[in-house]
């Protein structure tokens, strides 16, 4: 799955850069995932809780390792092909790889989409390919629709998480977002039609139907008795349709400033802080002065250099230098380029958390703040027509 909207979440880890954060509600259903299997491992394997414990947790981290696969093949091609990356977010109904802009082609929009099924696919075939060859693939087979008896925990384990991955790569390719097949429905007919916002209406007839049947579906379920299956089912459409109308929103958003750049709503006059000024020079002439509570770090050629926070300098010995305390972290979280569409920044991280971001051009110099009055006032043409 991949969104462009941003959200809150607890950072994990970063890889080639990439921020890996979890929503609490991934915490809630990694506890779900351990406790279930557990209790399946021990009907499996009688006598031996401690085993089946360990091997709930290591199914459960497999399990969400494969997502995050998932998940890095989006971003990865997304990169190579020029669209940046806000960050990937684990939570209870698998990930979200957020981009900062839309694709700017149909071709680079497939290749995007298509990248997490193709990994999780990937991962299915090595762990079919190797448990054929160690108990042979009929009695593997078997041991993915719980049938075998012959085989050892790990192979049990290997047998789950192929199964997982095949039911994953499955459900990613229903025609509805947040699911890749959505993405992929866009794709083609972006290809087919030659019109973006066209082919995301399309997108969003095809997930509003299939909201409508996993809602039938859930309620079927409940008159057979079914409540796990019915409140799963229902969730889902829920979810579904409510992405289906929220693209075609943010479709209409973007229509609307797709002609506009960074450069043509920042403030181009930002006021920084010089890195080689002192920690008491940047307290009294600017933290002081102005109150804000974070100021753009530029070094002597002008080049933007990072965020300082109020906290860090009070903290900070009174001659020590802001490059010392500037958090050389946020130059790329925190900074766009001034020919960016400025649909970019509709799912900026750094508008949602400071409320600006720092426009820089093509040698790293500040050259503008863009905060979200601006990108606001940008699209209220939108609000007058609406």
């Amino acid at each position: 799955m991949r969104e462009m909207l941003g959200g809150r979440s607890i950072q994990l880890a970063r890889i080639f850069g990439i921020r890996i954060g979890a929503d609490v509600s991934w915490f809630i259903f990694l506890f779900l995932v351990i406790w279930l299997q557990s209790e399946a491992y021990q009907r499996q394997f009688p006598g031996q809780d401690d085993q089946s414990f360990f091997l709930a947790i290591a199914a459960a981290f497999l399990f969400f390792l494969s997502i995050l696969l998932h998940e890095l093949g989006h971003a990865i091609v997304a990169l190579r092909n020029g669209v940046g990356i806000v960050g990937i977010d684990l939570w209870m109904f698998g990930g979200l790889a957020k981009m900062k802009r839309d694709s700017p082609t149909a071709w680079v929009d497939l290749k995007i989409a298509a990248a997490g099924p193709l990994v999780t696919a990937a991962i299915a075939v090595l762990c079919f390919g190797i448990g054929s060859a160690l108990v042979g693939a009929e009695e593997f087979s078997r041991a993915m629709t719980f049938d075998a008896v012959s085989v050892t925990p790990a192979e049990v384990l290997l047998a789950d998480i192929c199964l997982i991955n095949l039911l994953l790569l499955v459900f990613n390719l229903l025609p509805g977002l947040p699911l890749d097949g959505g993405r992929i429905v866009r794709a083609i007919a972006w290809w087919r039609t030659g019109d973006r916002n066209k082919a995301t209406r399309i997108m969003a007839l095809s997930g509003r139907g299939l909201a409508y049947a996993l809602g039938a579906l859930g309620a079927y379920a409940f008159l057979q008795g079914s409540t796990v299956t019915g409140v799963w089912s229902i969730l889902l459409a829920l979810l579904i349709g409510q992405a289906a109308r929220a693209a075609q929103t943010q479709t209409a958003v973007a229509s609307r400033i797709e002609h506009l750049r960074v450069a043509d709503v920042m403030d181009s006059e930002p006021v920084a802080v010089p890195a080689d000024a002192t920690v008491e020079q940047a307290l009294d002439d600017y933290f002081l002065r102005y109150r804000w509570d974070w100021f753009p770090v530029v070094d002597a050629g002008g080049r933007f250099a990072g965020l300082v926070q109020r906290e860090r300098i009070d903290d900070a010995p009174a001659d020590a230098r802001v490059s010392d305390v500037v958090m050389p972290e946020t130059r790329e979280s925190f900074g766009v380029g001034v020919d960016e569409p400025l649909e970019a920044l509709l799912g900026s991280e750094a508008l949602q958390k400071i409320g600006a971001i720092m426009a820089v051009d093509a040698e790293g110099m500040l050259r503008g703040v863009v905060t979200v009055e601006q990108v606001a006032r940008a699209m209220q043409p939108l609000a007058r027509t609406a």
